[in-house]
């Protein structure tokens, strides 16, 4: 009997390798995805490619093993391993931009001003809110840098209401504007 028969490689070894290949190509599926959400067109069809050859792979294996129920187990568990894994590398990579709105009911002009000193490009607004006047401040930040631009505005503004969402495309005369980074313990942090 060959190695490739025996149990411990049937039940535990190719489940094991199924897995894994399920974790790789369900994470890079998930930054594909990404990638191509924020207009990334020259590396999506490289992942496309390696996703797929990579399931084609792992399909191959269920299939000449149907009934082999360690490998739809491995097969699952790899899938949502996975997605938890590209979220998790998406986080850190944190490609791209975000328009950050807040708004404010309390006066804004220390965050206002502080933002400006730092670089950012600000457009702000007056506005009537269901309570009275609010400001509404709009800024395009990197997305590497919305946990410490978020930190810094809760210093100056910690009951703001703000939203977040994705940028796909920022044009050069805006990007030329957005700080490096904001380095909050520097700032802050004695």
């Amino acid at each position: 009997m060959e190695f490739t028969e025996s149990n411990i490689y049937l039940y535990f070894i190719l489940p094991v390798l199924i897995l894994f290949a399920r974790i790789c190509d369900v994470t890079i599926g998930t930054l594909r995805i990404i990638l191509v959400a924020k207009g990334h067109k020259s590396i999506a069809p490289f992942l496309g490619f390696m996703e797929v050859l990579i399931w084609i792979i792992a399909i191959t294996k269920i299939i000449q093993n149907l009934n082999n129920w360690a490998c739809y187990i491995g097969y699952a568990a790899g899938f949502a391993i996975g997605n938890y894994v590209g979220m998790v590398l998406d986080e850190k990579l944190a490609l791209g931009y975000e328009i950050i709105r807040i708004i404010t009911s309390k006066n804004a002009s220390d965050l206002i001003r502080t933002l400006k000193e730092k670089g950012y490009k600000i457009t702000h607004i007056v506005a009537q809110g269901s309570q009275g006047e609010v400001g509404i401040i709009y800024s395009v930040i990197k997305r590497s840098d919305l946990k410490n631009f978020i930190k810094f505005m809760n210093i100056y503004n910690p009951n703001a209401f703000y939203t977040i969402e994705d940028i796909r495309f920022v044009n050069q005369a805006i990007q030329g504007t957005i700080p490096k980074r904001l380095n909050f313990r520097r700032q802050f942090v004695k």
